[in-house]
C-alpha cells in the first residue's frame, strides 16, 4: 500500500485555518494532501475561494487520512470541494510522485485500488450532481408556486423577503440562491434582477422541478 510515512518524510508540514478551501470542485491539482491532523468537510460551496462554509457536506475526513485521494488515483479533478472544519495540518505530496509511489504497488493491489476508486467516483458524481440540481429544482418549484398571471398572460414573482429569508426557505445559503438565480436567468427561465421576477419559460422551470 502507499505507506505515508515513507513518501512523505521529506515533505514540509504546512498548516490552513478553518474555513480554508484546500480542494476545488472540477479544479485540476499537480499534488495531492494528506491530512495530518484535524478536520476536513467534503461537499459543495457555493462560491469559489476560501473562507467558505460546505453548503452540501457529503464527508468529514479527520487526520491522519490522505485528502480526496480517489481523483488522484484516477488522474482527475476532485470531484468535491474540501474546506477545513478546523485549524488544520497537511502535507503536499506532487501528483506525480504520488502516481510513482502507485505504480510500484503490485498489479493486482494496483487494480483492486483502481476498481475501488471508479466505484467511489462515480458514487461521488452522482451525488454531487443531483446535489446541485436540487437547488435549481427547489428554486424553480418554488417560483412556480408564487407565480401571479398578468391579464396581459404574463407571469412574475413579487419577492416580498429578502433573498436571504428566502433562501433559508429553500434551504440553501444566500450565495448559492444568487447562483441559481443567475443560471436560470442565463438559460432564459427567467427575468430580471430586482424584487420583480418574470417568469419568462414556465414550461422549463416546470421541466426543471419536475412538475408534470
Amino acid at each position: 500500500m502507499l505507506e505515508h510515512s515513507t513518501i512523505l518524510a521529506h515533505r514540509p508540514e504546512q498548516t490552513a485555518a478553518a474555513g480554508t478551501v484546500l480542494l476545488q470542485r472540477a479544479h485540476a491539482s499537480n499534488s495531492v494532501l494528506f491530512l495530518e491532523s484535524g478536520r476536513v468537510a467534503l461537499g459543495i460551496v457555493g462560491t469559489a475561494g476560501a473562507s467558505h462554509t460546505v453548503e452540501h457536506q457529503l464527508s468529514v475526513v479527520e487526520g491522519p487520512s490522505w485528502l480526496e485521494a480517489t481523483a488522484a488515483v484516477l488522474n482527475l479533478s476532485s470531484a468535491v470541494d474540501a474546506v477545513a472544519l478546523t485549524d488544520v495540518q497537511f502535507r503536499r505530496l506532487p501528483l506525480d510522485e504520488f502516481r510513482a509511489a502507485l505504480d510500484k504497488c503490485a498489479s493486482d493491489l494496483r487494480s483492486m485500488l483502481l476498481d475501488i476508486a471508479r466505484a467511489n467516483r462515480q458514487q461521488t458524481e452522482m451525488t454531487v450532481n443531483r446535489l446541485a440540481k436540487d437547488a435549481e429544482a427547489r428554486c424553480a418549484e418554488w417560483l412556480l408556486s408564487h407565480a401571479e398571471t398578468s391579464k396581459l398572460g404574463d407571469c412574475s414573482v413579487r419577492l416580498q423577503t429578502t433573498k436571504r429569508d428566502l433562501a433559508v426557505q429553500l434551504g440553501i445559503v444566500p450565495e448559492t440562491l444568487s447562483r441559481v438565480l443567475r443560471q436560470l436567468r442565463e438559460r432564459s427561465l427567467i427575468a430580471g434582477t430586482g424584487k420583480t421576477v418574470n417568469l419568462i419559460n414556465p414550461a422549463g422551470l416546470r421541466k426543471l422541478a419536475d412538475i408534470p
